[in-house]
């Protein structure tokens, strides 16, 4: 027993700590005076949002509201994952019906938004911007009457996360669970979401009831869980909320924000003081000026070309102000640059400074930066946004008529494959681009479609643009170096002798003998 106790106090002093030696397994589980200040904690990833969702969030929308920075990083991961919008293109095989279901998207994604302000592709923007500054958003599938002219009967609500209680937590008496305002099933899905009908951060601004009241106050409705998209970014398994994409970069971007305005403020007052002026008689007139103001400060003046004779006592000594000179701007270099790195973004789009750049460095920090946007795209904002949002249209439109669907039980997944294509990249230097593209291409690594998705277009789109351009370039006698047909470079023949490409015939091959 006593080896025992032996065994037990020394795991008790330190759990992982080597049996032998006595020094830790890991230097991160030391118990020295290093580690003293190290109090750590170790929440599920539901707890650890649960309890600081909302200080996390408010913080969070506070300095998008007021720093430059914080709003500069967020408008530049929104322009660059969505841009212009990230748009479907039908898998179907049938040419004509999916030339339809285009048509009847394009028209639909004008009427889209609830509230009229903006189309599909605005309303992808401002749910990814909703999704990093607060951490996530809810869209809400609001379904119309054929009365409402729709050309779908469906449109997109946009929500805030504020509208889901993250402090609701109940057993119902069905055997469902609420957690943080999402209702769950006893297998573990989500089967509503309990919203409060008017953001609680509105108080008295909140909409007016026909009665006269306000709309809902802090009482929640239940939504189904098939007519809430909710839009987060998961970090850990068994995640439910999201987490501001600030999180890590809150306390370092105010401090920062405190420390610049400081400097300013300082080299701003030190700049003021063009001189002091020390005299043995404080009784009589400063350089000869007049006698001191209302509030009791002397003052003297200066004009270019002054020679000043001072009186007998008088001295004066001109301000020098402390110059930070490069250390500042270094300081504030490196401190963006672990702002960066925790919001996800380069320091260049941070900051928009390029003074220590050159093409490869800007191009390997880019080719980085759109590495992790593509997976949030797709990983995230197709995943979750855009495929519901595509399905839930494509039902509608069937049940309304709008669409004809042959065998649609049947054949449900051709009907909802879709590719979703981001606006294309603009590279840094299009010419070595273009040309890697092409070797690309002929080298038969890469498709020709392929190479147009990745600037954001439909392949068939090009090719009829294409076929119309030639074909009216041909009706009107037009001859462009752009169109390869009419290539003017003289072509070697078998023989040596040049030939035009624009004369070249194909001859079948029954007649090349004669």
């Amino acid at each position: 027993m006593q080896w025992f106790d032996r065994m037990r106090d020394r795991l008790r002093k330190g759990v992982g700590m080597s049996l032998l030696g006595g020094s830790p397994f890991y230097d991160g589980i030391g118990g020295g005076r290093r580690a003293l200040a190290w109090q750590v904690g170790n929440p599920g990833a539901v707890a650890a949002l649960a309890f600081t969702q909302n200080e996390l969030r408010a913080k969070s929308r506070d300095l998008v509201r007021r720093n430059a920075w914080a709003a500069a990083g967020v408008e530049a991961f929104v322009s660059n994952a969505i841009g212009t919008g990230i748009k479907p293109q039908s898998m179907l095989a049938d040419q004509s019906l999916r030339e339809a279901i285009h048509s009847l998207w394009w028209d639909w994604c004008e009427e889209a938004d609830a509230a009229g302000l903006t189309d599909f592709y605005g309303l992808q923007a401002l749910a990814c911007r909703a999704m990093l500054e607060g951490g996530e958003c809810l869209v809400r599938l609001r379904y119309r009457r054929p009365e409402d002219g729709l050309p779908v009967g469906l449109q997109l609500q946009l929500l805030e996360p504020e509208h889901l209680p993250a402090t609701l937590n109940q057993e119902l008496a069905s055997g469902n669970v609420i957690r943080a305002g999402i209702e769950f099933d006893k297998l573990g899905r989500r089967v509503a979401y309990h919203l409060y009908r008017s953001h609680p951060g509105d108080g008295s601004l909140a909409p007016m009831s026909g009665t006269g009241g306000l709309v809902g106050g802090l009482d929640t409705v239940r939504v189904p869980a098939s007519e809430i998209i909710h839009l987060f970014r998961p970090l850990r398994p068994g995640q439910i909320r999201g987490e501001p994409w600030l999180a890590r970069a809150l306390v370092k971007l105010n401090e920062l924000d405190q420390y610049d305005d400081a400097e300013l403020v300082r080299k701003k007052t030190a700049a003021m003081f063009a001189g002091f002026i020390t005299r043995l008689s404080p009784e009589d007139n400063l350089m000869g000026e007049g006698l001191p103001d209302a509030s009791g400060a002397a003052l003297a003046g200066l004009e270019p070309g002054t020679m000043q004779i001072l009186e007998p006592g008088e001295d004066v000594k001109f301000s020098q102000p402390a110059d930070v000179g490069a250390s500042y701007a270094e300081f504030l270099r490196m401190q963006f640059r672990a702002v960066a790195a925790a919001m996800g973004i380069t320091y260049e789009m941070l900051t928009g400074d390029l003074t220590q750049v050159n093409y490869s460095s800007i191009r390997a920090g880019l080719l980085e930066f759109r590495r992790r946007c593509e997976a949030i795209q797709h990983g995230v904002i197709v995943h979750q946004l855009c495929r519901p949002i595509w399905r839930a249209w494509m039902e509608q439109a069937l049940l309304e008529g709008a669409l004809a669907l042959p065998q649609f039980t049947e054949k449900k997944r051709d009907y909802f494959a879709a590719k979703w294509i981001p606006q294309g990249w603009q590279w840094v230097d299009p010419k070595k681009e273009f040309d890697a593209m092409l070797t690309a291409i002929r080298a038969g690594l890469l498709s020709r479609s392929e190479a147009i998705s990745a600037f954001g277009y439909d392949a068939e789109d090009i090719d009829r643009e294409i076929a119309a351009d030639n074909q009216r370039a041909d009706a009107l006698g037009l001859v462009f170096d752009s169109d390869p047909r009419h290539d003017k470079a003289p072509q070697p023949s078998a023989s040596g002798a040049p030939i035009n490409a624009a004369a070249t015939v194909a001859v079948p091959q029954d007649q090349q003998d004669n």
